[in-house]
């Protein structure tokens, strides 16, 4: 490869509507230019979780004017673009058709190779924008409110293989529940957070889920723990005792986070890697980093975590993912490539 290529990145798998810029330098470097974000986030908290028709529409009012304040973050113009990378799955059907339609439109308006990526893919790329390049070989816990997944990493534009995942609840989605058990705003990470600063994680012994002897290693269950939550609370209810919030939020949070480091730090061994990424909404709470790196320095496990504002949906991580895959040679996707709300995690790029 010869001179820098600008790539744009484009996001609309749920309820952000993301427009990231990069640049892949001559010498494989990728470097952030811009990260604008438009969230329907507000349009959703009064029913307690993402409606996918709302959030379809807003990304159809949000495309251009998140566009034209990335390219003016940027300093740059639609014409300076080399190459356009946008999630093509997984996600909500409705919300992709949206992201992948403008896509097509712009790649085709200036006459640059289109790449259809995976959102999972994304997260883990984003990395590379805060910390430089991936080792060849690493593991990635990625914790969102869709998604609670292990991902053994080998070569982020190549080879991407699911070790574990959730069989129930993702993370994130037990984090609302619980909210909403606890009259907590939604989303739910953020209140929970706050609040269990404020209490004792030892106050009360809730379940780790799959974590015994006979159960999948790597595998993970949280709609047990938040139907313990619930039953806990409804008892408390019922003997006329007022709620500990911040007791049961610190002891609830303690599960999630014990499960998830035991079990990435065990994956790693297991898999005799030496580098963990986390990456996802749930990446910034911030019992599960404390929690991770101290694991993690104990294991002799480098822990590698975005800041905040990259773990969450975003164009920046596509348009990561998006120049990883142009520097590999990649194929380019075909303007007649689908949406795939189902779309696998080994499948990085579709061709």
């Amino acid at each position: 490869m010869t001179g820098d290529r600008v790539v744009l990145g484009i996001e609309s798998s749920c309820d952000e509507t993301g427009v990231g810029l990069v640049r892949l330098t001559a010498d494989g470097t990728v470097e952030l230019l811009a990260d604008a974000v438009a969230s329907s986030v507000d349009e959703h908290a009064r029913f307690g979780g993402v409606v996918p028709e709302i959030a379809s529409r807003a990304h159809l009012a949000a495309m251009v004017p998140t566009m034209r304040r990335a390219l003016d973050q940027s300093g740059l113009k639609l014409s300076d673009v080399d190459a356009i990378a946008v999630t093509a799955g997984p996600g909500l059907a409705g919300a992709l058709m949206v992201g992948v339609a403008a896509a097509k439109a712009y790649a085709s308006a200036l006459g640059v190779p289109l790449f259809g990526v995976n959102h999972l893919g994304g997260h883990v790329a984003v990395d590379t924008l805060e910390h430089g390049p991936l080792p060849e070989r690493c593991l990635a816990l990625l914790v969102s409110g869709g998604h609670t997944q292990l991902l053994l990493v080998e070569g982020i534009a190549e080879k991407i293989t699911e070790v574990g995942s959730t069989i129930d609840d993702a993370a994130g989605e037990a984090y609302d529940k619980v909210a909403r058990i606890l009259d907590l705003p939604y989303p739910g990470g953020p209140p929970i957070d706050r609040q269990a600063r404020l209490g004792d994680p030892a106050a009360i012994a809730f379940p780790r889920g799959l974590t015994g002897p006979r159960d999948p290693r790597y595998d993970f269950s949280f709609s047990g723990l938040k139907t313990a939550v619930a039953r806990w609370v409804e008892t408390e209810q019922r003997a006329g005792r007022e709620i500990p919030v911040p007791d049961v939020c610190a002891s609830f949070q303690e599960a999630v986070a014990d499960v998830l480091t035991a079990k990435a730090v065990r994956a790693a061994r297991d898999l005799n890697v030496d580098t963990l990424v986390i990456s996802g909404g749930v990446a910034a709470n911030s019992r599960l980093s404390a929690l991770a790196a101290q694991r993690c320095a104990e294991a002799g496990i480098r822990l590698r975590v975005p800041r905040p504002r990259l773990c969450t949906d975003n164009g920046a991580m596509i348009a990561a993912l998006g120049a990883h895959v142009l520097a590999a040679g990649a194929k380019p996707s075909p303007l007649d490539m689908p949406a795939n709300p189902g779309l696998p995690v080994n499948t990085i790029v579709i061709q």
